[in-house]
């Protein structure tokens, strides 16, 4: 078949598409930089409940949690419609998918499954939490150690916290990777750091979990 053939049967792509992925790839970064401020200042209670309780009334006192809660669920339902345009939804493209990922047996490949599977979750229980939260302002060491100390709630951040962490690895992988910022030579060695370094995070998401289950409630 021809050059000129090919062109006609292969979708080329639009410069649309470029700057909805460049969008994507922005509110992804934001959102990663977000996470993992978010996990450091909530495993200050590992520290001090009164750590964590001043660094809360900060930012309710400025109205960074006020404004910036919002915009953060905004910019994590503008993130997942941007990424939804790859997703598939229907029973015949996920099998298409499993089979080629089985086939492929290629390590990328699986994690971009695990990041379209963590999504879904992420969107709900994520918009759970934001709105739990929001709405029971201020924040506090004791109302976050109740919640948990509830019964379903700590079941409910025992599976948020592995899939955003996953997510968010992988998410900051695969940016690093697409972009060309970690070139394919490094590739191995890159992918064994965001190993690390999201496991690191799940063990401190963990350790703050049990201390929150743990702390006494005056």
């Amino acid at each position: 078949m021809s050059g000129i053939d090919t062109a006609i049967f292969v979708k080329q792509p639009s410069r649309t598409a470029a700057y909805l992925d460049w969008l994507q790839m922005l509110t992804g970064a934001g959102l990663i930089i977000f996470m993992w401020c978010h996990m450091i200042l909530v495993a200050s209670v590992n520290i001090s409940p009164n750590v964590m309780n001043t660094i809360a009334h900060f930012f309710e006192a400025t109205y960074m949690a006020q404004v910036g809660g919002p915009l953060i669920g905004l910019t994590l339902l503008a993130h997942f419609i941007l990424a939804a345009r790859k997703i598939p939804y229907t029973s015949a493209e996920q099998g298409a998918i499993w089979r080629h990922a089985k086939m492929l047996r290629h390590t990328d490949t699986w994690l971009w499954v695990i990041q379209a599977i963590t999504a879904m979750v992420i969107l709900v229980m994520g918009s759970i939490h934001i709105w739990t939260v929001l709405t029971d302002l201020p924040i506090t060491a004791a109302k976050s150690a109740a919640r948990i100390q509830g019964g379903f709630w700590l079941v409910f951040y025992l599976i948020l916290l592995p899939c955003v962490e996953l997510h968010v690895g992988i998410g900051f992988y695969r940016i690093m990777v697409k972009w060309g910022i970690v070139k394919r030579s490094g590739r191995k060695g890159f992918h064994r750091f965001e190993n690390i370094w999201t496991g690191v995070f799940i063990l401190i998401g963990l350790i703050t979990i049990i201390r929150f289950a743990t702390l006494a409630i005056s």
